[in-house]
């Protein structure tokens, strides 16, 4: 049987709206584009991409459990739910794929609220602050994370 190489790519709520939502924080670039770079970037490492969003965070919960047999490993961009989803947090510790939380902003020097993530200490690590670029970074992550 062939060695699964598939990592899959989570976006929570509201980054269906890149590219229109506050492009001096998001950008300009649109979710599909972010796949584009996803998809060639993990191409060119040798790795297929599964890339979902959802404003939903039971079907976030849902994906993340799927993962365990579907992916070798998960970047997360959670967006709001990063700062108060215990279900998402639990859900992370519940599977054995390394978890990489992403965000596109710097989320320590916008509000209080997002300063604290729920999810972090379930993740491998976290990158933030470096615009879409956060997501390539993300999966270098995973890929460096399993050599």
């Amino acid at each position: 049987m062939a060695q699964n190489k598939t990592m899959l790519v989570m976006n929570g709520p509201n980054l269906n709206l890149l590219g229109k939502r506050e492009p001096g924080v998001y950008g300009s670039g649109t979710l599909a584009d972010v796949e584009t770079m996803c998809r060639d970037y993990a191409k060119s490492a040798g790795y297929d991409i599964d890339f979902r969003q959802s404003n939903s965070e039971g079907e976030l919960v849902t994906w993340l459990h799927e993962a365990d047999e579907n992916a070798v490993g998960v970047a997360f961009n959670a967006g709001a739910y990063t700062h108060t989803s215990i279900a998402l947090h639990d859900a992370i510790k519940g599977i054995s794929n390394p978890v990489v939380e992403l965000h596109i902003s710097n989320v320590h020097a916008r509000e209080e609220f997002r300063h604290k993530s729920i999810m972090a200490s379930a993740c491998i690590g976290q990158i933030s602050g470096f615009g879409v670029r956060s997501y390539t970074l993300a999966l270098q992550a995973l890929i460096d994370h399993l050599k």
